[in-house]
Parts: C-alpha cells; sequence; structure tokens
C-alpha cells in the first residue's frame, strides 16, 4: 500500500534525527545541523553533477559513511527529490528541485520587470504603486513605489492585507476557477476594516466576473478610508495570473478623468510586464475559457 504524503514526510523526518544522532556527537545543536543540512545539499550537488550514482560512488566521493548517505538518500527520496532507478539501483533528481528552483526565479524576474513599470507609472502619477501576490488567504506586498505626496498608507513590503477589501485582491480572485476562490473565500476572515468593507464571500465573489469583464479591480475606501485603489492583473507565460499591480491614491484627488488616466496607464504596464514574463494575448481566451 503506497505511503501517504503525511506518511513519507514522517519518515523523513525520523531519518533526519537518525542522521543527526549518527553523525552529530554531543556538540552545540547549531553546529550540528548545520552540518546535516551541509550533508544534504552535498549529497543533492553530486546527484546533480553525476545524473545517476550509487551510494557507494556517492559515499567515496564525499567522504561520508555509506550509512550516512543511505539515510539522507532516503529521506530525499521520501520527500520526493530523488528517485531510485529499478534496473540500476542509482538514483538520480526528480523534477521537484526544478519547480522550487523555477518559483524562486519566476519571483525574481517579476519584480524585476515590474520595477520598471512601476516607477514609470510612480513618475507620471505621483501616487503610490504596489506589487502584490496571493498568500493563502491573502494577499503579500513583494514591491512598492512610494507616492511623492508622502501619503501615509498601511503597506510595505511583506505586509499581508486581505483579499476580499483590497484591489489586488480581488483581481487574484477575480482570474481564478470560481470554486477555487470559493473555497479560499471559505477560509477569509471577514474584518471590517471601515463601512464600506465586504463582509462576506457571497458578496465578494458576485463582483468578481464584472472585475474581469472590465480588466481591473477597485477599492473604494474598504480598506483604508479616504483612500482608493486600481489594480490589473500580472499573467505568467502560461496566461495565469500570478500577481496584481495597483494604484493607491486619496479619494478626494479620484475624478472621472483621473480614474480612466490611471486604468489605461495599468493596463498598459501590466500588459507590458506579462510580455516580459512570456505572455502572449493569443493565450487569453484560451484561459479566460478555463476560469
Amino acid at each position: 500500500m503506497a505511503a501517504t504524503g503525511k506518511q513519507r514526510k514522517r519518515d523523513a523526518a525520523l531519518q533526519v534525527q537518525d542522521t543527526d544522532s549518527l553523525e552529530c556527537g554531543s556538540g552545540n545543536e547549531r553546529g550540528e545541523s548545520a552540518s546535516s543540512i551541509g550533508r544534504v545539499f552535498a549529497i543533492l550537488g553530486a546527484i546533480g553533477e553525476s545524473g545517476q550514482i550509487g551510494i557507494s560512488e556517492l559515499s567515496h566521493r564525499l567522504a561520508m559513511s555509506k550509512t550516512t548517505v543511505h539515510r539522507v538518500i532516503q529521506m530525499l527520496k521520501a520527500l520526493g527529490y530523488v528517485t531510485q532507478e529499478v534496473e540500476t539501483e542509482r538514483y538520480r533528481l526528480t523534477i521537484r528541485l526544478f519547480e522550487l528552483g523555477a518559483k524562486a526565479l519566476e519571483s525574481v524576474d517579476l519584480v524585476r520587470e515590474a520595477d520598471v513599470e512601476m516607477r514609470r507609472i510612480g513618475e507620471v502619477t505621483r501616487e503610490a504603486i504596489h506589487l502584490g501576490a496571493f498568500d493563502q488567504d491573502a494577499i503579500i506586498y513583494i514591491h512598492k513605489i512610494d507616492a511623492d505626496y508622502g501619503l501615509r498608507m498601511q503597506s510595505r513590503i511583506g505586509r499581508r492585507n486581505p483579499l476580499h477589501s483590497t484591489a489586488i485582491g480581488k483581481v487574484l480572485l477575480a482570474w481564478m476557477d470560481p470554486a477555487d476562490a470559493r473555497e479560499v473565500l471559505s477560509h477569509v476572515e471577514f474584518r471590517k476594516s471601515t463601512q464600506k468593507t465586504l463582509t462576506c464571500a457571497e458578496a465578494v465573489l458576485s463582483i468578481l466576473p464584472h472585475v474581469r469583464e472590465q480588466g481591473y479591480g477597485e477599492d473604494n475606501e474598504e480598506q483604508e478610508e479616504g483612500l482608493q485603489c486600481i489594480a490589473v492583473p500580472v499573467f505568467d507565460r502560461f496566461g495565469r495570473v500570478i500577481a496584481g499591480l495597483s494604484i493607491s491614491f486619496p479619494t478626494m484627488r479620484c475624478g472621472a478623468d483621473t480614474k480612466s488616466h490611471y486604468v489605461a496607464l495599468l493596463k498598459q504596464s501590466g500588459l507590458a510586464i506579462s510580455t516580459r514574463l512570456g505572455y502572449r494575448e493569443a493565450t487569453a481566451p484560451e484561459h479566460a475559457a478555463a476560469g
């Protein structure tokens, strides 16, 4: 019977402990932990360099005991980072490491490419510009350009804000599959930040089709009184929305012409960032159909 994910993780954790107890004596615990982590990455690196390799060769190459190498390999295998060839009994890396690296690369590329456009919008409007991504039941700001007007906001890089009361949150939800959006909102605590904050999942779900149709989301003093926000989606090369690009400004500076100007700027920049990440508008109809 196949082991479950939880069982594999529990087995892997036990194997880590076994490896630590074998190799690390009664010295400093921090040093022991660092040494154990070092062995893991040394083994991963050796496997990656060789393509496929056996326990004995790994042991000789890294000057580690076969017992230690075997325990670490079994841990990595249980976690899905290493697999064993049936015929040769040699080990190789799985695509799991590639997936982790791709996520890190995607994040770095996103911020770098977005920075150019965010600074351009900031220079034109002098308003606060944000880049936010989905983080479980909230959004997290991953980049920000401050306003020239000295606008005080409850935002900073690394800060999380609600999905239901932010323009970026509505954009991220609007381009999800409706069933996925409903599932996400089922875990949200609907705190009322202002008198205009939406207070239930149904209220949020009801506006998402309109957000997607018009191509942008709005926060009309729902997160902070006296402050409005407009956001557009940023797509990756597969046509998936991976972030929201927004502009925030005081309500007193929001006329009809100002809003339409800001929407046009955001859409232009959102598309430019997406294109640099490999997105092509031709993929949009297919993605919309999937949604």
